[in-house]
């Protein structure tokens, strides 16, 4: 038996966190397509890691148990990693809400229950949640504390109050920020911790998407105007979930961590800020 480490989404920012600290753990790798979950099996197993693929659907809960089933064969659940997510480019409206937004809501929850003392996690979020304007106290309230089987009924949730797919992604990353604070209060019943980390633009498949997509030039440019002048590694991700992740960071709980380069700094006192029309 060996400490279990749990991570969805079988992409670059995940693979980089689980082999930063999932040496000696057995890493339970989702993915909804299990080739992308076998394909990072392969080369973290071949690089002496203990990784097991495992094909998973965010957005339901049914998946999402039958993965917390499958860690627990063997052994204790110690660790999460979820970076698993759809972005504006790749998805309607309704899968945003459903994976980033529900699904992200149930697996805090969910791993929440079975964690053991000590344990960690942390969740990929993005910067987007912090570029849109604020909500009211009672929404803010409303996305992190509704059970997650009522969230998708809320007002500001529903798709007919939602002007596109940027702004369903916004209202998701927005919500797992305020999430992440809620659970962090009843993972530390359990003497363990949860938090979230918002990256700007990392140069993973998802990204080139986005570049490739309609708001292509507007990502480019974000990087290119924001202070560090250009996009982050995946390894730069890891560098803030090992620090989160390890004992050096045990007094940190319910927080979001921003790690953009500056873009968000930029968007709000420098040349990125919206032109007024």
């Amino acid at each position: 038996m060996k400490d279990v480490m749990i991570v969805t989404g079988a992409g670059q920012i995940s693979m980089a966190i689980a082999r930063r600290i999932g040496y000696g753990k057995k890493v339970i790798m989702g993915d909804k397509r299990i080739e992308n979950a076998k394909t990072i099996a392969e080369v973290m197993n071949n690089a002496g890691f203990d990784v097991v693929p495992f094909e998973m659907d965010l957005s339901s809960r049914e998946s999402i148990f039958n993965m917390i089933d499958e860690a627990k064969k063997y052994g204790p659940i110690t660790m999460l990693v979820n970076g698993a997510g759809v972005s504006p480019s790749q998805a309607p409206i309704e899968a945003i809400l459903n994976v980033d937004l529900y699904g992200t809501a149930v697996l805090l929850e969910e791993v929440g229950k079975v964690i053991e003392p000590g344990g960690v996690g942390v969740t990929i979020s993005s910067q987007s949640g912090f570029r849109m304007k604020q909500l009211t106290p009672k929404e803010d309230e409303q996305l992190a504390c509704t059970p997650t089987e009522e969230l998708l009924n809320l007002d500001l949730l529903k798709v007919e109050n939602i002007q596109d797919t940027l702004h369903a992604y916004q209202l998701a990353k927005r919500c797992n920020e305020k999430r992440v604070m809620a659970q962090s209060v009843k993972w530390g019943e359990k003497g363990a911790r949860i938090n979230a980390i918002a990256p700007g633009i990392v140069v993973t498949p998802l990204a080139i998407d986005e570049f490739n997509g309609p708001r292509g030039d507007f990502y480019k440019n974000m990087f290119a105007s924001c202070p560090a002048g250009r996009p982050a590694t995946a390894d730069e991700i890891a560098n803030v979930a090992e620090l989160l992740m390890s004992d050096k960071g045990a007094f940190i709980t319910g927080s979001t961590f921003l790690i953009d380069g500056g873009a968000t700094a930029s968007y709000y006192y420098g040349p990125l800020q919206p032109k007024e029309k």
